[in-house]
């Protein structure tokens, strides 16, 4: 582990949220309050992180250099709701999220609804950042509660679409998207259709059962069909096309009106917007994590894109994890990072949640106790 002269380091802290319990911003105050207990002379370098999805624009904001902005936008069941997003200080960029207008937060579990949901507010989203004069954006899809194929996002910017009636003109898009640099959130490859497609794989937690699964997998594929015709491409099994109801399609499918568009790993594309990399360089060590490392992490989650980035930069880097089962540890081993748990005694998961921050203000401490043995 490396340090200065006078043994002190720079920890560069840049964890995930906790679902369900605390922000990233809590979790990476938590075990900076900690760390700066046992070893006050250090210097933290706080980063905290997402994936792409609820979360993501606290995360991006506390890098600094974004205000906050808010727009009238419609919620999944067509009401109007206000919504927030990011707009960096030179005005060019935009940071959005598809939960703040269509996501399934927004509806009691009594609303959910994946024939009636709708992605049209999170048109209204970016036609809001449009109006703002931005030309470049970045759009986390995660925690949608839709399943329309993005043809509600498509009629937010112009375009006349309906899953239910299988009709796409997209003669009324929003020209100005022509302007744009789009940067698509997307942690799945899931296609469209079929046994692993939106509607099967996402549209029960939505609410469908397994019938009205098929229902809206025949939705969507007469409602692609119509899109592939007007559109001039076939994107239902390109990877990442099933994401978020198939926004991701509809994303897909219109790359051709923007100016550049690419989906990518949610931790990525936070982690550029957040100038991890610039941090990274200065840091002795990395200190990362999430609610559970487990065997998803190794399926590109927070944890493992910060560890693959402080490997490659030959910097040490520790996962703290609320939970940590095998697959987790392993699949950060591989990548030269160490998985440590939070939880200080055997307690339910329930517990564990409400504990608050105090647990992982004290992991922070142990892991600074364990750091000054190496001074």
């Amino acid at each position: 582990m490396r340090a200065g002269a006078d043994g002190r380091q720079t920890v560069l802290i840049a964890p995930d949220s906790f679902k369900g319990s605390l922000s990233s911003v809590a979790v990476a105050q938590a075990l900076a309050d900690g760390w700066r207990a046992a070893r006050p002379g250090d210097e933290i370098l706080l980063c905290p992180l997402a994936d792409g999805g609820e979360g993501t624009l606290q995360a991006i904001a506390a890098a600094g250099g974004w205000s906050w902005q808010m727009a009238t936008v419609r919620d999944p069941l067509g009401r109007d709701i206000e919504a927030r997003w990011l707009r960096s200080d030179d005005g060019r960029w935009a940071a959005l999220e598809m939960a703040a207008a269509s996501g399934l937060s927004r509806l009691t579990t009594d609303e959910r609804d994946p024939v009636a949901a709708s992605s049209v507010g999170t048109g209204d989203l970016i036609r809001a950042a449009l109006d703002a004069g931005v030309t470049s954006i970045v759009l986390g899809i995660g925690g949608s509660a839709t399943t329309d194929g993005g043809a509600g996002l498509l009629r937010g910017l112009g375009a006349a679409t309906d899953r239910d009636a299988a009709t796409a003109d997209l003669a009324g898009l929003d020209p100005r998207l022509a302007g744009v640099d789009l940067q698509v959130a997307c942690d799945v490859s899931n296609p469209l259709l079929g046994p692993t497609g939106a509607a099967a794989v996402y549209g029960p937690q939505k609410g469908a059962t397994l019938a009205l699964v098929a229902d809206l997998d025949a939705r969507l594929g007469a409602f692609a069909d119509a899109l592939d015709a007007r559109g001039g491409r076939s994107e239902r099994e390109t990877p990442g096309a099933g994401a978020a109801g198939g926004v991701g399609y509809a994303l897909l499918s219109i790359q051709d009106r923007l100016r550049s568009f690419a989906l990518r790993p949610g931790i990525d594309l936070v982690m550029d917007a957040t100038d991890f990399d610039a941090r990274l360089a200065r840091a002795d060590l990395a200190i990362t994590g999430e609610g559970r490392i487990d065997a998803q992490t190794g399926f590109g989650k927070t944890a493992l894109g910060v560890a693959r980035r402080a490997q490659a930069a030959g910097v040490p880097c520790i996962a703290v994890g609320g939970g940590v089962e095998v697959d987790g540890i392993a699949a950060l081993a591989a990548v030269g990072a160490i998985a440590v748990p939070v939880v200080e005694r055997p307690q339910t998961v329930e517990a564990a949640m409400a504990a608050g921050v105090d647990p992982i203000v004290r992991c922070g401490e142990r892991l600074a106790r364990v750091a000054a043995m190496w001074r």
